[in-house]
């Protein structure tokens, strides 16, 4: 049989995840920049978020490594890194997590649906399956778009039986509209009518908004995880990788050099410093980010000074691995052309 004849014999889960598996993380920036226009300002950050905490480059390395326990010492890697730990949780911070339960359903029955979807386009085949998910839960389509990606991308990631296996439970939620959520963001606090005259204005760090009490104070032009050690709560106990007394956004150096401390920026990145050239070398050879942007959705909080509220999101686990996934490219590059 031939390879093409071979690929076409598999089973409907099997032709599916080959066709996902025609997709890099290149491949799949260019897909969500695709949807962008689709997905409701409350979920459009947060899912490009998303997709920088996930990222495949990573999953595929230690998949293909002889040693990957070894592998994941030598890349300091610390917390839930693996997606399929986190299948359901993952993305809690997009407002469509709510929709997640229905979105899983249906991207698992279509995963297991007999036929190739090798002419699909994978950006309109992911808007087609939000619409129908929308239809059903009586909401706007835009809502459901990200939060289908992501699903999309979680099943390429852990495989389709892993996929399809999941409760599909949600966490907690907020109670706001997205229109609420939206305009919370971008609200600053309120200094009062004296504030011209005092130089140390205080402004609000939301690091989850699904709960309320998850916020610290931060004094203008402070670091943020300078201003999160103010807050004393015991967060070591929930998360291991936050120091004691340190606050909420795990860290260890302070100093740009152990990447500990990166943050996604869900709202508020115009009210950051911008990346100077220390951030801006270490959050690549991290990997976790390579833009030109100023001030990028992806920050290192011991680096990024606020000047007013802003909002973000703290990802599950933290690593060096920028030159692990360059390496690993390299040599499927060579590969390829071999």
């Amino acid at each position: 049989m031939t390879e093409s004849g071979a690929a076409m014999s598999g089973s409907g889960e099997e032709l599916f995840e080959a066709f996902l598996n025609r997709h890099d993380d290149q491949s799949w920036r260019e897909i969500v920049n695709e949807l962008k226009p689709f997905i409701h300002e409350v979920d459009r950050t947060a899912t490009e978020i998303w997709f920088y905490f996930f990222p495949l480059a990573l999953l595929r390395g230690l998949q293909q490594a002889d040693d990957p326990e070894h592998i994941a010492l030598k890349l300091s890697l610390d917390g839930t890194y693996f997606l399929a730990n986190q299948i359901d949780s993952s993305h809690q911070f997009l407002y469509g997590h709510r929709y997640w339960p229905r979105v899983k359903a249906a991207v698992s029955q279509l995963a297991a649906s007999p036929g190739a979807p090798a002419s699909l386009d994978l950006a309109n085949l992911i808007r087609r399956v939000a619409s129908d998910v929308a239809g059903k839960e009586r909401v706007a389509e835009p809502l459901v778009v990200g939060i289908t990606a992501v699903a999309f991308m979680t099943l390429q990631q852990v495989g389709a039986q892993a996929f399809k296996a999941s409760p599909g439970t949600i966490g907690k939620l907020s109670a706001k509209s997205p229109e609420q959520i939206l305009s919370e963001r971008a609200r600053d606090d309120s200094q009062g009518l004296l504030s011209i005259f005092r130089p140390d204005k205080v402004f609000t760090i939301t690091f989850d908004e699904s709960d309320s009490s998850a916020k610290f104070k931060l004094i203008n032009t402070q670091h943020l995880t300078t201003a999160a050690a103010n807050d004393k709560r015991d967060y070591h106990s929930r998360e291991p990788r936050c120091v004691i007394g340190e606050g909420p956004i795990p860290i260890q150096c302070r100093s740009a050099s152990c990447g500990t401390c990166w943050v996604g920026v869900l709202a508020g990145a115009e009210k950051l410093s911008e990346v100077a050239g220390l951030e801006w070398r270490r959050i690549k050879e991290f990997g976790y980010i390579d833009t030109d942007e100023a001030r990028p959705i992806i920050r290192l909080a011991c680096q990024a000074q606020a000047y007013s509220n802003v909002s973000i999101v703290i990802p599950p686990w933290n690593g060096v691995f920028g030159k692990f996934i360059r390496g690993q490219k390299s040599l499927l590059e060579e590969l390829t052309q071999g």
